[in-house]
């Protein structure tokens, strides 16, 4: 037996033993509404944002993210650069452990960079400035650059999807585009396997062995981590109803997103309180796959932005409280330093469907069938699908609208086969948070094909202005290029904005948690 694997081992052992909570005291047990089931954990393989809130309860990432979107070390204790900014060495606190006991250590970490970079559009382009990424030591990764890229801490402490989070080397040299389904992470909880009711339960459990940052900003997922819940189960509720009167009966403790309609009813009930979760909000996305026939096509693409009124999608999504939406939205989050309304007009205003029929058909329009994938236990995201339906068959296109759960949509949205064989040609999400406010991370505006987002379309002027941005010398020429990336955008049109909408949640009983997502270290009984 290897002398790690062995102090592994023990070590495992005793934070098991630790990580039981006292026979004479009963568990502090968080309850809570996700906003879907868990269908992947991987928080690498997938985008799909429950799974990213999941990620942050079991991993950790190098850097964090503040409130005010700085960033900050994390499992980082700091990190020095020479060479001009082309040689970064960043040294690991001390005390990082695993769940099952094994040190964190540099030989974790460069796999687990290697991986995430293979799936991540931010994570790619620290990537290709990259020349070597090495463990010059167990606790210090070295990063030895082609060129500077002031960006690294950003890129490995971003908080949109897919997480960058640090896995025991074992896992991290799997496949990137295999999922990893053995969730061992050095994170505030554990990921409880063997209680895991698809569809019902998913629950975690306090890792004694975590050791919060010293010091920092305990903020958004930056700072000092610390538990004060032994358990934390998310119970899946697909019908909001019966979570508002979970909430309301005190059978529950924090429900992640309530549905608009029901918001008045919750702020009637005494000791549940309302708040906005996500000050960035989310961009509502209808996404085209650009691989198979009709939207193969960038001019049947174009053709359906006459289509669209983000008004209309956002009164379906939360009525005519204008305090949760926005419209008149381009490809980064309103009121950010890069936001343009450019171009954004032609999503807004009374609708022409017999000119879109005929600009389908002068654009090449057959009549295909068109599949609309329709998560039915998302609400929010179900209200898109509903509004675009009607929308697209009133311009003639044939739709196919395939209802199911969220989890079902994140599976078969992947498939890059032909709707005859599982594929698909539209399906419905939020482009959510910071992943919004600059082409590093924004998922949706990638044009190179086989490595973009899910839809995969291909645009070299996409690539090479988003290229430019990550040169340019300062905000005013960033803005500029920003610009004329979202005028790029509406003439590719790998996906249509359908307006920003800003959430709530709900909760009783709770003090202490962090905006940005549902986070689950610093909250405890109020």
């Amino acid at each position: 037996m290897r002398r790690r694997t062995f102090l592994g081992a023990a070590a495992g052992a005793a934070v098991s033993a630790l990580a039981k909570p006292s026979l004479a005291q009963p568990a502090k047990v968080l309850k809570f509404v996700p906003e879907s089931d868990v269908a992947i954990v991987d928080p690498v393989w997938t985008t799909a944002t429950v799974t990213r809130n999941h990620g942050y309860l079991v991993f950790d990432t190098l850097y964090g993210q503040t409130s005010d979107y700085n960033i900050e070390p994390q499992m980082v204790a700091g990190h020095t650069i020479e060479d001009d900014g082309k040689l970064w060495r960043l040294t690991l606190r001390e005390g990082l452990r695993f769940h099952d006991g094994e040190p964190v250590r540099a030989q974790d970490v460069v796999p687990s960079v290697r991986r995430f970079a293979a799936r991540d559009a931010f994570g790619r382009a620290l990537m290709d400035a990259t020349d070597e990424l090495s463990a010059e030591s167990d606790r210090v990764v070295k990063f030895r650059l082609k060129r500077p890229f002031p960006l690294l801490p950003a890129a490995l402490g971003k908080t949109g999807t897919s997480m960058p989070c640090i896995m025991p080397e074992r896992f991290a040299v799997t496949d990137p585009n295999k999922q990893v389904t053995e969730m061992v992470g050095s994170g505030p909880f554990r990921f409880k396997a063997d209680e895991r009711v698809s569809g019902a339960l998913t629950v975690y459990e306090k890792f004694s062995g975590y050791v919060p940052r010293p010091g920092g900003s305990a903020s958004f997922t930056a700072g000092p981590k610390h538990v004060f819940f032994d358990r934390v189960e998310w119970r899946i509720m697909p019908d909001p109803s019966t979570a508002a009167n979970a909430l309301s009966a005190g059978e529950i403790d924090w429900w992640q997103n309530p549905t608009p309609d029901l918001l008045g009813v919750l702020k009637r009930k005494a000791g549940v309180k309302i708040e906005g979760l996500d000050p960035a909000g989310g961009i509502g996305c209808l996404r085209f796959n650009c691989l198979h026939p009709p939207f193969d096509n960038p001019a049947i693409r174009r053709a359906l932005l006459g289509a669209i009124d983000q008004v209309e999608y956002m009164t379906a999504v939360a009525g005519d409280e204008r305090s949760m939406w926005k419209d008149h939205v381009g490809v980064f989050s309103p009121d950010t330093p890069l936001a343009t309304t450019a171009g954004t007009e032609v999503l807004v205003g009374k609708r022409d469907f017999e000119k879109v029929k005929r600009e389908l058909a002068a654009a090449g329009y057959k009549g295909e069938r068109v599949v609309m994938l329709d998560p039915t236990d998302y609400p929010s995201t179900h209200a898109l699908a509903m509004v675009a339906a009607d929308a697209l068959q009133k311009c003639g296109m044939n739709v196919d609208l395939v209802s199911s759960d969220w989890g079902t949509v994140v599976q078969r949205r992947a498939s890059r086969q032909p709707t005859d064989k599982g594929g698909w040609n539209i399906f419905f999400t939020y482009l959510n948070g910071t992943n919004n406010f600059d082409p590093a991370s924004q998922l949706g505006i990638r044009g190179n094909g086989d490595q973009a987002w899910f839809g995969w379309p291909k645009s070299q002027r996409l690539e090479e202005l988003r290229a430019e941005w990550f040169v340019a010398k300062d905000l005013a020429a960033q803005k500029a290029i920003c610009a004329e990336i979202q005028k790029q955008f509406f003439t590719d049109v790998p996906y249509i904005p359908l307006g920003a909408y800003y959430e709530k949640t709900a909760y009783r009983g709770l003090t202490g948690m962090r905006n940005g997502f549902a986070q689950f270290y610093d909250v405890k009984p109020a």
